[in-house]
């Protein structure tokens, strides 16, 4: 019954596939694509008729049969390998070039192999169904069944969104020929036979993808979908098919240890197996092995030697990794382009010699070279990557250069790498041997060239960061010592007026009360500034205070001056947020600039008072007054003073800080008549202070 179904199955399969070689002749038009399409089809239908025939006979030809379905299966795979990539030319003249033969060889090779395990166990076993030879042809089926999916899955995914359109019919019908196929040999290998009724359908299934590949024929007539298979793809589907046909080949061999070996078959098939993947482990964890592999795929299967996309991605993705070690990281990078394990960076230092900065898998040596040397000089004016081997060898095609001898003697020397930036030499690199050889060609030499001068543009960006923070943390501790300084003066100033006013008012106890005070806020005061040049300083922190308070104790030390200040406090009890010390330091340099620009018979007066949500301090005065031109340009401007011991930075550290506080200084001024600063606060609610308080 079955045989009878199978001759139908079969039958129909290949008049199917005879007739689309036929429709795919008549519309051939010299594209390779079509022609692998076409024997594909050719040898299904090959294979299908041979079944049929057999069944319909009654008898077995299974040499002839495995024979035939290895070539449909070589068929197929050569046609998808075609489309993924590495095989597509845009004439029409078959690419018989070495790229092609190299692949399509190994791909022979294989069959071939596998053919030759058929031959022999048909030939040299007494029983071709034995277990040997039945379990050694089901596993290597079971191989190619699981390659062809690899592969469909291979097509699709490295197809454009826009391009699938064109093959999804082929991919599901080829996909599932091979699914189908794994489906009844693995059901073989589990059961250790052939279920006829799933071989008896097979005719049908195939017979069933013929419309879904004549569908993507119609719509792709020149199969030319420009699919582009990354290195890092082939690379990984390489090391994926090299592992399985190794553990294929291990599992064989521990096999047949296992069959011939006798009572130690069984040690001797496990101590194997464990040795062959120890062996694929370390094979496949070696960065000799992993560099060989991709100069092979390079070399052999693209006419550019790099892939620029992922190469620039991983150039500029390990330099601008976060962190330290930026040198190294760049050592790292460039190196990578060539395979090479390791290397030195130098880089020229304002002390005139390129220096040694950063190591990779290499001890850093000791020796510099002089930027001006002629050694440097050639780098800088021919930007020549250097071989040390070739100069070595022929010293005349770099002419009258001459390497430093401790250069040369680096350990495993290899290329010179000049950094050159905006036609300078900003510095130089030397690389180690690759891990695998590599042709230096012009590709390679000029990817190294470009690949310096963009490693030198991120390491003068480091080293101008690094300056600039160096310099910025200098320009913060100079402008604090000039505000302390300035501090310093002021206290300076304080106790000049006090020792003038001493002769006179010396036996007044209360002005002897005044000065003892005035005495020790200054020492106070010169502690806390010294102690503000230290680094372990704690930072200045805002916090609510009562305005009436600050101004009392800032007038309590001014009460010695004359004039004496007043004070008029219009509402009471006003608080703000900010840092006692520093408030009452830029009021009290407002109000002392008050006294000193007043005569002895004038007046100075400070008010307090509230206008809406702020805090208003107003400080008159009946002195000399200033210009409009003064105060725009000249007030608040840093290091420009009116006096001749004056520093310039009182009243703009003032007005800075009244603004950090969201606040700011009013000034108006008449000439002859007087001056009134207005220093406007935002108004701090008691009840706030209250709640943070409890």
């Amino acid at each position: 019954m079955l045989t009878g179904i199978a001759v139908y199955s079969y039958g129909i399969a290949a008049i199917a596939f005879f007739i689309l070689a036929l429709l795919l002749l008549t519309s051939w038009r010299a594209r390779i694509f079509g022609t692998a399409l076409t024997v594909a089809c050719v040898l299904t239908t090959c294979w299908a008729a041979s079944i049929a025939y057999q069944a319909a006979r009654g008898i077995s030809l299974p040499l002839l049969t495995d024979i035939l379905e290895t070539l449909r299966n070589a068929g197929w795979f050569i046609f998808l390998l075609m489309l993924l990539g590495p095989f597509q030319q845009t004439n029409s003249v078959p690419p018989f070039k070495f790229k092609l033969k190299l692949y399509v060889v190994g791909i022979a090779a294989f069959y071939c192999l596998f053919l030759l395990v058929n031959i022999y166990t048909y030939w040299k076993l007494e029983s071709p169904q034995g277990e040997i030879g039945f379990m050694t042809d089901i596993v290597g089926r079971v191989v190619i069944a699981v390659m062809g999916m690899l592969l469909v899955e291979q097509l699709y995914r490295n197809t454009p969104a826009k391009g699938r359109w064109g093959i999804k019919f082929a991919c599901f019908g080829i996909g599932g020929m091979f699914a189908y196929d794994f489906y009844l040999y693995s059901d073989a290998m589990l059961f250790r036979q052939i279920n006829m009724e799933i071989w008896t359908a097979r005719g049908a299934v195939n017979a069933l993808i013929v419309p879904l590949i004549a569908v993507s024929a119609a719509r792709n007539p020149k199969w030319s979908l420009g699919i582009s298979v990354s290195r890092r793809m082939l690379f990984h589907s390489a090391t994926l098919l090299g592992t399985a046909l190794y553990l294929l080949a291990m599992s064989a061999a521990g096999y047949y240890l296992r069959f011939f070996g006798g009572s130690w078959g069984a040690v001797m098939q496990v101590t194997f197996l464990f040795g062959a993947v120890a062996l694929l482990v370390g094979i496949l964890f070696s960065g000799v092995f992993r560099s060989w592999l991709k100069v092979f795929i390079s070399k052999h299967f693209y006419n550019y030697n790099y892939d620029y996309r992922e190469e620039w991605l991983g150039f500029t993705r390990t330099l601008s990794e976060h962190g330290h070690g930026l040198g190294e990281r760049t050592i790292q990078a460039i190196a990578a382009l060539v395979e090479s394990p390791g290397g030195v960076l130098f880089i020229s230092r304002e002390s005139g010699n390129c220096e040694p900065v950063a190591h990779w898998n290499i001890s850093l040596p000791n020796e510099s070279e002089s930027a001006s040397s002629s050694f440097c000089q050639f780098l800088e004016n021919k930007q020549w990557v250097i071989d040390l081997q070739e100069y070595e060898e022929n010293p005349e095609k770099y002419g009258a250069i001459f390497i430093p001898q401790w250069l040369r003697d680096i350990p495993k020397g290899w290329l010179i790498v000049p950094l050159i930036l905006l036609g300078k030499l900003f510095g130089f690199m030397i690389l180690t041997q690759p891990r695998s050889k590599i042709k230096l060609n012009w590709e390679v030499i000029d990817l190294l060239k470009i690949a310096g001068s963009q490693a030198a543009s991120y390491l003068a960006q480091q080293e101008s960061t690094d300056a600039l923070i160096i310099a910025r943390q200098f320009e913060s501790f100079n402008r604090m010592s000039t505000f302390i300084v300035h501090d310093l003066k002021n206290l300076v100033s304080q106790l000049s007026l006090l020792l003038s006013n001493a002769e006179k008012h010396r036996n007044n106890p209360e002005f002897q009360k005044d000065m003892l005070d005035t005495l020790d806020f200054s020492v106070q005061k010169m502690k806390l500034l010294l102690h503000k040049l230290s680094r372990d300083s704690s930072i200045e922190h805002s916090a609510p205070l009562f305005i009436d308070k600050l101004l009392r104790q800032t007038l309590a030390l001014k009460s010695v001056f004359e004039p004496k200040p007043e004070l008029e406090i219009l509402d009471h009890d006003l608080m703000v947020a900010a840092n006692w010390d520093r408030l009452e330091r830029v009021i009290g340099h407002i109000i002392q600039n008050a006294v000193e620009a007043t005569p002895r018979d004038g007046k100075v007066t400070i008010r307090i008072l509230k206008q809406e949500t702020f805090v208003v301090i107003e400080i008159k005065d009946t002195g000399q007054g200033m210009s409009e031109e003064f105060i725009r340009e000249r007030l608040f401007k840093p290091f420009e003073s009116t006096k001749s011991a004056g520093m310039g930075i009182g009243m703009f550290e003032s007005r800075e800080y009244i603004h950090e506080l969201g606040g700011q200084i009013e000034v108006s001024s008449c000439q002859a008549v007087g001056t009134t600063f207005r220093v406007i606060l935002p108004f701090h609610r008691h009840v706030d202070y209250v709640k943070d308080a409890a």
